[in-house]
């Protein structure tokens, strides 16, 4: 598929800066809306010390691929200002202040907030100061037996140069007095932690008593260090983590896609750093000596007041069993359409479309379809694209079964989604060694479209059947993400979606499709003129409005159209999860438009949009945000919702229901600034809670009791 192919934006002028929030802080902000979770004191305990450890998380990712794309493309200059007009160097430091803000925020969360309250519930992450007597005797047999045996400490000389240091490893650099065995002065040594070694240690019982006590591997390694380097004398360890570019980059002519990822797969976790983060106790001629080793500047330099692998706090969630402590489990319900599961899957979807809306409806249906599908004779083929398959997902082991049955099967595999490229790889190559029909893709284009069809014959004629999603066929996922599937035999849907596998396995030229959007062929011009046919209306004095449910939203002409639908009097709704670079009730520009985030106990991930259209609404379902790379450089499929009943259901449940929560949401100004929202004089209204009661049956108020 020839990139020329491709619907490119056609541009009038350029974007006014004053309309844009710029995209990298908007993404930032996100993050202090999930810290806000941590530090809620309504939300159970651990899952407050989850939210913490998200925060640690998505700020690596946000160092990984964000900054350092802005950093390299700042040092060779190409890093051209956004649609809000700002220079890469300002950014960088506008950047670095609100990191700064983060940084301070989430240690003083752990520190002030979080830590207290889990020792008040008797688990205690213990410091070397708190340690008892008979706590440092078992945590020292711990150190020589399991933990020092691993280490390779390394003393830096000439004759052992600074080593490479792997990206977010924990280290721990030491100040040493003394000289070893051969006479040399010792001044420095490194203490790489292995990634074999746990990096939280939990103390038995009878040790420590009844409750929860544990060690991060960092105070162990710090405590004992002495230990690795006999005939010194230790003066200072200081713990450091270093943070590198993540982004591979595989050009667009190569012979074979896997082998070109695999070979850039092998250098990513030494690639060129971007952020050092170091104790708050590190004196500043070590941080000098790591900053010149890593080739950083002090400005990449981030103190930690706590553990620096701080991430490392959500492991003990799992590893504890205190359900008062979590939120309440619930059992995701089956579609009501499917009954008491009696009748064929097949039956049912070839009478009526089924919508799915999780993590609230089972996945458990999807998977079923599919197996329902390996084992009928009468399927024929089965065409699936996975993005992000998981570990634990059924639906691998269905499809060798179903190539091993001898169906025709075809599997789009997305190699380079982002940090799950490598097991993308060997996924691919499980499924080739089993006959599977496996395709890379599409160089140069993402396809992130979630997308299954079925061929099957009946009454000597073929029907397809679908599945199509606004999430990954990932089974962790589907409980802890929200998302809107769709199952249909609507035949028009079902040969769009036919003309669409068979593009991206046979390359085949620009296709002609009734009902699906495409990206990147003509989902953007669809959105643009939708968006322009309410503005149409509305200055016609018809009814006019759109909502929309999204993750991100920065494609600027977009932004501009929504803005001169505004303008025209439509009124707009937009419920956007992280980065929007859309400024909202700017005066004469977006008076109309508002935008929201909600943040709770799931992930929101559904992206829908609907058109009022004079009276007729459209509803689409998709795999794509309103993003330049979504609409312009990915494979990416919106899909309708045809039956009202369904499509009012959508409405009702992703979009009305979230722009009532009074509880989980957060309004954006025109300045970039987000108020959480609260009842007033209204009853609290928290959408994922009524969604629960509503199609699980479950009730969310409070943590369950122990």
């Amino acid at each position: 598929m020839p990139r020329r192919q491709a619907i490119q934006p056609v541009v009038d002028e350029t974007p006014q800066p004053e309309l844009f929030l710029n995209r990298e802080l908007s993404a930032l902000e996100f993050n202090f809306r999930v810290l806000a979770q941590a530090r809620d004191p309504a939300m159970p305990l651990l899952e407050r010390l989850r939210y913490l450890s998200i925060v640690a998380s998505n700020l690596d990712e946000f160092f990984e691929v964000r900054v350092a794309m802005l950093k390299q493309r700042h040092q060779f200059g190409s890093a051209a200002p956004g649609p809000d007009g700002m220079a890469s160097g300002d950014l960088l430091s506008r950047i670095r202040e609100r990191v700064l803000d983060l940084t301070c925020a989430q240690y003083a969360t752990w520190q002030d907030e979080l830590g207290p309250a889990l020792a008040a519930e008797n688990i205690h992450f213990l410091t070397r100061k708190q340690w008892t007597a008979r706590q440092r005797r078992w945590l020292q047999g711990y150190f020589e037996n399991e933990v020092l045996p691993v280490l390779s400490p390394l003393g830096l000389d000439p004759a052992h140069p600074f080593p490479r240091i792997l990206n977010k490893t924990l280290n721990i650099a030491v100040v040493l007095q003394g000289r070893d065995a051969f006479g040399h002065e010792g001044h420095m040594a490194l203490v790489r932690a292995p990634r074999s070694l746990p990096r939280i240690i939990r103390i038995p019982d009878e040790v420590s008593g009844p409750g929860d006590h544990v060690v991060f591997l960092a105070e162990l390694l710090q405590a004992f260090v002495d230990m690795m380097f006999p005939g010194f004398k230790v003066v200072g360890a200081y713990q450091f983590r270093v943070t590198r570019n993540s982004e591979l980059i595989v050009e667009e002519e190569v012979d074979n896609l896997a082998r070109a990822l695999t070979e850039e797969l092998v250098g990513r976790g030494y690639a060129r750093p971007v952020r050092l983060e170091i104790g708050n106790d590190c004196p500043q001629s070590i941080v000098s000596m790591l900053i010149n080793n890593f080739e950083l500047e002090e400005t990449d330099v981030y103190r930690c007041d706590g553990p620096v692998n701080i991430i490392r706090l959500g492991l003990i969630y799992d590893d504890l069993d205190r359900p008062n402590l979590k939120f309440p489990r619930f059992t995701p319900a089956m579609p009501a359409a499917f009954g008491t599961g009696k009748k064929r899957m097949f039956d049912i979807v070839s009478q009526r479309d089924v919508l799915l809306h999780h993590p609230y409806e089972s996945f458990n249906a999807v998977v079923d379809l599919l197996r329902e599908a390996v084992q009928d004779p009468d399927v024929l083929a089965i065409k699936q694209t996975l993005y992000r398959a998981g570990k634990d997902t059924p639906l691998v082991d269905l499809l060798v079964e179903a190539a091993r049955n001898g169906k025709d099967v075809t599997v789009v595999i997305e190699l380079r989604a982002r940090f799950d490229e490598e097991a993308n790889i060997r996924l691919a190559e499980r499924l080739q060694e089993a006959g599977v029909q496996v395709v890379y893709g599409v160089v140069g284009f993402k396809t992130h479209a979630k997308m299954m069809l079925i061929v099957r014959r009946e009454n000597g004629h073929l029907r397809r059947y679908l599945h199509l999603s606004t999430g990954n066929y990932h089974q962790s996922n589907s409980r802890l993400y929200t998302d809107i599937g769709l199952m249909t035999a609507h035949p028009e849907i079902g040969e769009d979606l036919h003309k669409v596998f068979q593009q991206l396995s046979g390359l085949g030229p620009t296709i002609n499709l009734k009902q699906l959007l495409h990206s990147p062929f003509t989902l953007y011009k669809s959105v643009v003129a939708k968006i322009e046919r309410e503005a149409a209306h509305a200055r016609a004095g018809k009814p006019a409005r759109i909502v929309a449910k999204l993750n991100a939203l920065n494609e600027a002409h977009v932004i501009e159209a929504l803005y001169a639908a505004a303008q025209a009097g439509v009124e707009i709704d937009l419920i956007v999860r992280g980065a929007c670079t859309l400024r909202p009730g700017l005066p004469g520009v977006s008076e109309r438009i508002r935008v929201r985030s909600i943040v709770g106990r799931f992930l929101e991930h559904s992206r829908v949009y609907w058109f009022k259209n004079d009276g007729e609404p459209e509803v689409y379902c998709a795999s794509a945000d309103w993003m330049e790379r979504n609409l312009i450089r990915r494979i990416e499929v919106a899909f309708p919702i045809l039956d009202p009943v369904l499509a009012r259901r959508v409405y009702d449940e992703t979009l009305a229901n979230y722009l009532a929560d009074n509880t989980q949401a957060w309004l954006l100004d025109s300045e970039g600034h987000y108020t959480r929202a609260t009842p007033d004089e209204l009853p609290p209204h928290s959408a994922q809670e009524t969604l629960l009661a509503s199609l699980c049956g479950a009730s969310l108020t409070k943590p369950s009791a122990s």
